[in-house]
């Protein structure tokens, strides 16, 4: 009885401290505009001597574990199918095939510059998807130890950089080329890595252009969890042999993810808890990045050299002038 009362404090001592990282994160997200995520992975990292103590160890692997799988399951609240049907057929085809793409492109250049081809499938799937919650959903499929949790901190890093970089050059980039809304709508929306990036590029140039930047954005975030199965298949015997089992259970953080999308379409979630739904499925991840960054060391990053650098940025320009090279058609 005494024992299992002191794992459960232990548990908590590391979930309040995710959570209290998590906050300051947030705050600081929003009196200076970097993504709270971003902030989550500095904050964690420089309390990273939490992670060496037994007493907050369970939690923080509790918050990168069960925490970024509730808020996976959370995200089905963001899909209304009816909206990525409004794209055609033909749109919805050419933004599949990017994706594709772009994973099979980031393996390959992994392979090229002597990378893991696991961190260039992981990040080709972070741009061609949705960003930082896509290295979270598609990191927690893929077999989990220290080289992963590495792979997937520098991915958001990258991810999240080149991100803010293409909100305010794609723009530009679209603008002096003269393309028209739908053309603009499908360039931002088809290549730029993060949610919130897509908006603030889209809806700079117009209300009309973010719309179908946005419309586009959601059939690529519709697709996090195909993929996520398919990771999930591709690494089932690593993962596997990862975690000491034979046989994996099923995951079934990505069964409720499509549950909830399947549900919240047949319209019986009303708006606003969809809404908060969604919100919570951000909070869950910032919580889940802080667990994260408590894992890793500052030394560890800084030691990464130029080449995942170079693959990150590979992989966006990859993505970007694949659609740009469509939408010009």
């Amino acid at each position: 009885m005494g024992s299992a009362l002191s794992r459960h404090k232990n548990k908590l001592r590391g979930i309040i401290a995710c959570i209290l990282v998590a906050l300051a994160s947030k705050f600081l997200s929003l009196n200076y505009g970097a993504p709270a995520m971003l902030f989550a992975l500095i904050l964690g990292m420089s309390v990273n001597f939490l992670n060496e103590s037994q007493h907050s160890v369970p939690g923080i692997a509790f918050c990168s574990t069960t925490v970024l799988r509730f808020g996976v399951v959370l995200l089905g609240s963001k899909i209304l199918f009816g909206d990525v049907l409004a794209l055609g057929w033909t749109t919805a085809l050419v933004v599949v095939g990017c994706m594709f793409a772009t994973i099979l492109f980031g393996a390959l250049i992994a392979k090229a510059l002597n990378l893991d081809y696991r961190f260039g499938m992981l990040s080709g799937g972070a741009v061609g998807i949705c960003g930082i919650s896509a290295a979270m959903t598609l990191s927690s499929v893929m077999p989990q130890n220290k080289d992963m949790e590495q792979y997937t901190l520098l991915t958001v890093v990258m991810v999240a950089t080149f991100g803010a970089i293409a909100m305010v050059a794609y723009p530009v980039l679209a603008n002096s080329l003269d393309l028209s809304v739908q053309q603009m709508g499908i360039f931002i929306g088809g290549s730029i890595h993060d949610v919130s990036h897509v908006i603030g590029a889209g809806y700079s140039i117009s209300e009309d252009v973010g719309y179908v930047a946005m419309i586009v954005k959601m059939l690529r975030v519709a697709l996090l969890i195909p993929m996520a199965w398919l990771f999930l298949l591709i690494f089932a015997k690593q993962r596997a042999a990862s975690e000491g089992r034979t046989k994996l259970s099923p995951p079934y953080f990505l069964l409720g993810f499509v549950v909830l999308a399947i549900v919240n379409n047949l319209g019986v979630i009303p708006q606003i808890a969809a809404d908060v739904m969604n919100q919570t499925s951000q909070d869950c991840f910032v919580v889940a990045i802080a667990a994260l960054g408590m894992k890793t060391s500052f030394k560890g990053l800084l030691n990464i050299g130029w080449r995942p650098v170079a693959m990150v940025l590979s992989e966006s320009l990859f993505l970007g002038g694949l659609v740009l090279a469509w939408v010009m058609l």
